[in-house]
């Protein structure tokens, strides 16, 4: 691996000084970028991924010199990628770079890609509110492609952190949408109820009883078969649950439908806020008497 370095460094050096000189008889430019790629070759073997970065960042400028756009971006994407095994932020800057030069270049199916994965690496930091930002670009470039099943996905995880930084009217709008489009699919159609308890859920999280049986009413006409559902019973029973202030009815209502259908994390957690609301309502009605 050391030795693989060691060829590196030699290798960055002449594309350094290759660009430093002139020659009639070749272009600074495309030697500089060969000589760079081999270097970053090396530095990938001998996995020293800064030093392959710092390269393929150099192959992006070279590119961008000789009027290159596509393999300028091409090589930005792979300085992200070899920059996150160590510095995300290095990464994201990169793969940010790539994505405004395929915009250039009209490579949208580019963009859309890159956008979702920066998207996931702001996730998997938990910065839910740039990630929501990166996944909504991939959202654009996504449908502007036509690629509808990959930008649900996407919207799907908008919806979801939304709701965790409880952004309710987004994530109900999100989570409707999803379920007005898949609907009449018939390969999505039988995840509509699960759209439709979601945004529900996130309906009682707002706490307004109208809002929530309004809501109830537009989802059977949105679908006439989930008012014969599990989560339609659920809804229904959380919101009477909810407008009675009785936290032993939320809690049967939630267990019952668990003990047939697992809830998820997320679900559990605005579950559990709309029952500490319950509660802290009972609190104060007690504090008042």
């Amino acid at each position: 691996m050391n030795d693989q370095k060691v060829k590196g460094e030699e290798f960055f050096q002449k594309a350094e000084k290759r660009l430093s000189g002139w020659s009639l008889l070749s272009n600074k430019y495309e030697d500089a970028a060969d000589l760079f790629d081999k270097a970053a070759n090396s530095f990938k073997l001998a996995k020293s991924w800064a030093k392959a970065g710092d390269a393929y960042a150099k192959i992006a400028e070279c590119h961008l010199k000789l009027d290159s756009k596509h393999e300028a971006a091409n090589a930005y994407t792979e300085a992200g990628h070899n920059y996150k095994k160590i510095d995300t932020v290095v990464a994201v800057h990169y793969l940010k770079a790539a994505v405004e030069l395929f915009k250039e270049i009209g490579r949208l199916s580019m963009c859309a890609r890159y956008c979702k994965e920066i998207a996931e690496i702001y996730e998997q930091k938990q910065d839910l509110k740039m990630a929501n930002e990166q996944y909504a670009l991939a959202v654009d470039y996504f449908e502007m492609e036509g690629v509808t099943t990959t930008a649900n996905q996407c919207k799907t995880k908008i919806a979801e952190f939304s709701a965790q930084m409880e952004e309710y009217p987004r994530a109900i709008e999100i989570y409707e949408g999803i379920a007005r489009h898949s609907v009449n699919n018939n390969l999505l159609k039988y995840g509509v109820r699960g759209h439709l308890l979601n945004a529900g859920i996130c309906q009682l999280c707002l706490g307004d009883i109208v809002a929530i049986n309004n809501a109830l009413e537009k989802y059977q006409e949105l679908d006439p078969t989930f008012s014969g559902t599990r989560e339609y019973k659920l809804l229904v029973d959380l919101a009477a649950a909810l407008d009675e202030e009785d936290v032993a009815k939320f809690t049967d209502a939630v267990k019952e439908y668990d003990s047939m259908t697992k809830l998820d994390a997320l679900r559990t957690t605005l579950l559990l806020r709309v029952k500490e609301s319950i509660k802290a309502k009972e609190l104060e009605e007690d504090d008042l008497t």
